[in-house]
């Protein structure tokens, strides 16, 4: 059997780490690096290119281009610098693409790689969030196949069974509910960064750490999951779970649900994709429920977490509402971290850009190419900046 060819968009990322450590412990022959991406990291990039034997390598900072050449010197490894070289990486003739470029900046790789039919394991929950209904007519007009890495939705994935779909009356997304599941909104409105991004379970980037504390990172796993399993957003339930335990359960007509357990690692839902659909052997620990003892499961506070209903909202509302809450959220969490506004001023200032967004770009318009997305990302992140510049003041 021949090795599966391998491209990873996000290659330093701590879910592109991940992949290749399982890609470095399935051993020679089982997986061919074709391509590898960064941000910025040049030489880490180099690094890995090096390690992996990958055919070529791309900055999306045009900057750290001549650090990476650098960096590659004598190794006969291709290179390019800037977006149009990290979508090129995602073109190449690949069998299998992570896309695990975070935020809106990986809508266009990922597309790239849908367009020609790859296999795509997506990590970037925007690709869906934003661009949904293009995203998913061009795999269908591609033949590619789209499984999700997100622990959330790959659970769902293995538990849905598409041939009772019309048997299957909802599906919940767990969510750890972060560092202040149980604060107060007085805590809240305290913290600051170092509390926000102190995630109990997860080892994760401050941004999507940040999310998880206000919830929005949930919010858009809801639209994400609406479109993955075609379902309305009334079918798609959260319930916090502190344990992590408990990744996604499908619920049937006759009662019973369908649940997928494991231990809160990300290299047990990237490898049921990276070896999708066989199964591969992982190092992480093994579930022990019997030392584990409880699970626990409540309702999400609304007031406390609003951003779960600013994303019912923005699905609801169509169009381009996705994409510029997801914009704004971006644009918000980048503020907070930076100390210009407070944590309970994130979704202040997205449910502001929502609002301005709708009344004054006709967000309920259905974008009508992935420019139209662009130009609707580009907008909403105006929108958050003069929110946070109001809330700052």
């Amino acid at each position: 059997m021949s090795a599966r060819t391998i491209t990873l968009l996000g290659a330093t990322g701590s879910v592109g780490r991940a992949t290749l450590d399982l890609i470095a412990r399935a051993g020679d022959g089982a997986y061919d690096v074709v391509a590898l991406t960064a941000n910025g990291n040049a030489a880490e990039l180099a690094k890995l290119a090096r390690q992996f034997g990958a055919k070529f390598c791309a900055v999306a900072d045009e900057s750290a281009g001549p650090a990476l050449g650098e960096a590659l010197a004598g190794s006969g490894i291709k290179w390019g610098a800037g977006p149009q070289a990290v979508e090129d990486a995602a073109a190449m003739d690949a069998d299998w693409v992570m896309a695990a470029i975070v935020g809106a900046a990986g809508l266009q790789p990922t597309l790239a790689a849908v367009r020609r039919g790859a296999c795509v394991a997506f990590a970037n929950k925007e690709a869906l969030v934003c661009a949904g209904v293009l995203m998913l007519d061009e795999a269908a007009r591609s033949g590619a196949t789209l499984l999700p890495v997100d622990s959330e939705h790959n659970a769902i994935f293995q538990a849905f069974d598409p041939d009772q779909r019309s048997h299957i009356r909802r599906i919940i997304l767990t969510a750890s509910g972060g560092p202040f599941h149980t604060a107060s909104l007085e805590t809240m409105r305290a913290a600051g960064p170092a509390e926000a991004v102190a995630h109990p379970t997860w080892t994760m980037g401050a941004k999507i750490s940040v999310d998880s504390a206000t919830m929005m990172n949930k919010g858009l796993e809801i639209i994400e999951a609406c479109h993955l399993f075609a379902l309305p957003q009334e079918q798609v339930d959260v319930l916090v779970h502190p344990e992590s335990i408990v990744h996604g359960l499908v619920e049937y007509a006759d009662g019973g649900l369908l649940a997928q357990l494991g231990c809160p690692d990300m290299r047990t839902p990237i490898a049921h994709a990276l070896a999708w659909p066989a199964r591969m052997e992982t190092p992480v620990d093994r579930l022990d429920l019997a030392r584990l003892g409880t699970l626990s499961f409540f309702a999400p506070d609304p007031e406390r977490f609003p951003a779960l209903g600013l994303a019912r909202n923005a699905f609801i509302s169509g169009g381009t509402a996705p994409a510029v809450l997801n914009a704004a959220n971006e644009v918000a969490v980048a503020a907070f971290l930076g100390g210009r506004i407070g944590f309970l001023d994130i979704a202040s200032a997205v449910s502001e850009a929502l609002g301005e967004g709708a009344r004054a770009a006709g967000a309920s318009a259905a974008p009508a190419s992935i420019d139209a997305v662009i130009d609707a990302d580009a907008h909403g992140r105006r929108l958050a900046h003069a929110a946070v510049s109001r809330l700052a003041q």
